[in-house]
């Protein structure tokens, strides 16, 4: 069963053999005797990976139970204990993975020397129902799938640009005056999020330089290239920046925490976001005070 859900979460034999560090040939002959073992075949296999068929698709809410049940097992027989184990993976837009995370999570891990702490920044939405992750922080509620979402705090944004850039270029009274600077932002078709559109509130219609990534625009606008919207947290690593019209552009926007919602049975998993998210809130205050 374990092998059947690394199969179905990662759509492919080499894709469940990294996961599980097994051959992935051995994945295939365990696939292949679970599906004779069943009657019926689990896998529809073509170039684009192996998806799941229709027992299959009946299968895996049961191996998900069953992987439920196996970790509240090991809870039972482990008993509480003051500290964390194991190996918890963390996704987040890439903000908030470079710039909030670290700190973070290198203070738990400290008060927790056998816990394993993983973070995916990736600038896209990552799949909880395929374990991509054991949690997400996101910038907008999910509203689909069995999940558990907690708000953990707001943060803010302003337009900014380096010291020189302002110092070499026409001055910036009105939104209108943005029209003749460089924009640096998103790739519009790119945004995988309405919550990250934040150019076309500003009327924004092109941006030379662009990128999917906020902390490669973050390094674009340190270093002199352009105006962009930079998070208030991200300020004080770049002491050079300055905030442009901030009394006439504010953003605010939130963090979430998404988890499964069968991982709140887990009293591991509880403490973990429980810390996650004391760290993040105190992390964010500090920050922004800075600014």
């Amino acid at each position: 069963m374990r092998i059947f859900l690394a199969v179905a979460r990662g759509e492919s034999l080499s894709a469940a053999g990294r996961d599980l560090r097994m051959d992935p040939a051995t994945v295939g002959r365990r696939v292949a005797r679970l599906e004779q073992d069943m009657g019926a075949p689990l896998f529809a296999k073509s170039p684009q990976g192996y998806g799941l068929t229709e027992a299959g698709t009946r299968l895996i809410e049961h191996a998900e139970a069953a992987e439920q049940a196996f970790s509240l097992a090991g809870e039972a027989v482990r008993g509480h204990s003051e500290g964390l184990s194991g190996q918890i993976r963390i996704g987040a837009p890439d903000g908030c993975a470079n710039f909030l995370l670290p700190q973070v999570l290198a203070e738990i891990s400290a008060d927790n020397p056998d816990l394993d702490l993983q973070i995916v920044a990736l600038p896209r939405v990552l799949n909880l129902s395929r374990r991509e992750v054991d949690m997400a922080i996101t910038v907008s509620p999910p509203t689909a799938g069995r999940l558990l979402v907690q708000k953990l705090t707001d943060y803010h944004l302003h337009l900014a640009a380096s010291a020189d850039y302002l110092a070499q270029n026409a001055p910036i009274t009105t939104l209108s005056d943005l029209q003749g600077h460089r924009i640096i932002g998103y790739i519009p078709d790119m945004i995988f999020d309405k919550e990250l559109d934040y150019l076309s509130d500003l009327g924004m219609q092109r941006v030379p330089l662009a990128s999917n990534s906020v902390s490669v625009q973050f390094n674009w606008v340190r270093t002199g290239a352009g105006i962009g919207v930079v998070h208030d947290f991200t300020m004080p690593v770049a002491p050079d920046l300055r905030r442009v019209l901030p009394d006439k552009v504010t953003l605010t926007r939130s963090f979430y925490l998404v988890r499964h919602a069968d991982d709140q049975r887990l009293e591991r998993m509880n403490r973990f976001a429980e810390a996650l998210a004391t760290g993040i809130r105190r992390e964010l205050a500090r920050l922004e005070g800075l600014t």
